[in-house]
Order: C-alpha cells, then structure tokens, then sequence
C-alpha cells in the first residue's frame, strides 16, 4: 500500500510538472506590439530595428508595428515608451548609449539599468564630406577645422546622437571648433550633406553606406582605430591614422523594454533573440552591407557590452559643459 502510494503521488508530480515547465517563461501576445523608433525614418535605427521586427513576427504570433517618433534627440520616443502600460506590448530602439545618457544630458530621469536591452549591431561613426568637396583626406579636413575656426559646418541627428558624439570626439583630441546643424534623424543629417547644406557628416556607416555607393559620398575616415569595409564602397581608414591616441568603445543597436513588464515577455523575447535573431541571415547580410558588426546579445551580457560607451559619452558631455548631471552621481564612474 505505501509504495502504490508513492507511484500516485510520483506519477501526479510529473503530470503537475509538465505543464508548468513547458509553459514556464512562455508569452503569447494577443494583438499587435508598438515598436517605437525614436528617430526619423531611413536612420540606422529605422533601418535594423525593421530587420529586427520583420525577423520576431513569426515566432511571436502577432504583428509588430514600427512607428516613428523623432524629436528632442531621441528623448520624445524614448519617454513615451517609458511612461506606456508596463505590459509588454509597447518597446522603443535605438542606440544604447543614448538611454545611458538622457539622464546626465537632463532629458529624462532614466538610466540603462531601467530597461532591458536586446542588441543586434554595432556601428562605427564615419566622417564623411561631399564627394567634390576639396577635402580628399581627413588630414584636408582637420587643416581647414583649424583654419577657419567655428566655420566648418556639421550636420547630426542632435545633441545626442551618434553624429554629434562623434563630432564631439574629434574636437576633445584636436581642439577644433566647428559649426553644428542639427536634423531629426540621420539619414536627414547625410542628406543635408549631400545636398550642400553641410560640409560634414559624422553618423553612423549604415546611414552614409548608400550614399557613399552612390558616389555622393566620400568618407574620410572611421572613428576606430581599425579600417572599415563596406561592401560596394571600399575601405575607410581608421581615425588613429591621424590620431594615434584616439580611443573608442562599439555604439551597441537594440530593441528596449522598461522594466517591470512580466517577466514571461523578457524570458519570451529572451529566447526569440537567442533562437531567432542570433541565428538571422537576414541581419547577417544587412550588417555586411552597412559596415555594421553583427552582435545581437540580451540580458546581462548586454548591460556589459553597452556600458563602456557610456561612460565614454556621459563623461564627454560633462568635459564639454553640455551635461546637466555629473556622470558619477548617476552610477556612470569615469572611465
């Protein structure tokens, strides 16, 4: 009789443990999810966060809208996510130095550990100037910053985007000063350049790549201190060609969700980035063609990747005057 009743109450716990382990970190979304691209369309971001979204719909069942909301350097989108229901059905993109920085900049009372990161790519900033411009290497360039001092015009996506990061590098190693136009994304702010608006362009190789096939392009030069390859272009030289000490962390690309969602959507969308997206030919193949680096991870893993950048534009913004918040005080230690 005591064994029979141990094989019951066997036989229940494994029936009891079925349905939980199979259902165990499962969402399963019941009408279409708003992705919130905080810049303007044909951006780097517009442009992977669409990859992304096409490649997750499948395995998640429902329809993942992409909406722009550009304005106030990626800030307006940002926010808006952030003060959505914390239910799983409303994310945001970008790149993740930029949530780490809000809070330094004064926009949004936010910091990266707020959120979830799920990254997909790095990307370089390229400088790059107008193909019958007189610059025909970085070294014209930086001649002529210097030589009409506050003249040279630049265009970017805004204080905080990677194009003004960039731009903001260059001047703390060489001291120039340079004139800054600001656009609402960057596909706008390359195409400002080309259209004569700006001298200079420094955003991110996806968002020059086709314009530098085109021949409308010339880039001068990759801030990193490793060529860089586009396939169709050719290759840009590293910055450390004409500034040996230059010293640059990856800017990491992804889809984000405010914390205190369920946790069933992270594990959900946790696993559709491991099994769908890190195995994507789809953003394989964009990555190669944008000079991007394919480096989709989530998580802790994530959080450790992205956080040098960080540290690196907080405490630049602080350097140049422009951030409202000392970087240390927000848990952002001088790097």
């Amino acid at each position: 009789m005591k064994t029979h009743r141990i094989f019951i109450i066997m036989v229940l716990c494994i029936v009891l443990a079925v349905p939980i382990s199979a259902t165990a970190g499962t969402w399963k979304p019941d009408k279409p999810i708003k992705l919130i691209v905080p810049w303007g369309a044909g951006g780097s971001t517009d442009q992977v966060t669409r990859v992304c979204a096409g490649e997750l719909e499948e395995t998640l069942g429902q329809k993942i809208v992409v909406v722009n909301q550009p304005g106030a350097s990626g800030s307006i989108g940002t926010k808006n996510t952030l003060d959505a229901p914390r239910d799983g059905y409303t994310w945001t993109s970008g790149a993740a130095k930029d949530l780490g920085t809000y809070q330094v900049l004064g926009m949004i009372d936010t910091n990266i550990r707020d959120w979830h990161l799920f990254l997909n790519i790095s990307l370089p900033q390229v400088v790059a100037v107008q193909s019958d411009a007189p610059y025909k290497t970085f070294s014209d360039l930086l001649d002529a910053f210097k030589n009409k001092p506050g003249k040279i015009t630049v265009s970017s996506a805004g204080i905080n985007s990677a194009g003004h990061s960039g731009i903001e590098t260059i001047k703390k190693y060489t001291g120039i000063s340079y004139k800054h136009i600001t656009y609402d994304g960057g596909n706008p702010a390359v195409i400002a350049v080309v259209a004569g608006e700006a001298e200079v362009v420094t955003q991110l190789s996806s968002e020059e790549t086709d314009m530098l096939k085109a021949g409308k392009l010339r880039a001068l030069a990759v801030l990193d201190d490793n060529p860089l390859n586009i396939e169709g272009y050719g290759t840009v030289p590293p910055i450390t060609q004409w500034i040996p000490e230059f010293k640059g962390a990856p800017i990491y690309f992804g889809v984000f969700i405010p914390k205190g969602v369920p946790d069933d959507v992270i594990q959900t969308l946790g696993n559709a980035w491991h099994n769908v997206i890190l195995k994507s030919e789809r953003l394989k193949e964009y990555a190669a063609g944008r000079g991007a680096v394919f480096a989709p991870s989530w998580g802790d893993e994530a959080q450790k990747r992205a956080f040098p950048k960080i540290q690196e534009d907080a405490w630049l913004k602080w350097d140049s005057g422009q951030a409202k918040v000392k970087p240390d005080t927000v848990g952002i230690p001088k790097p």
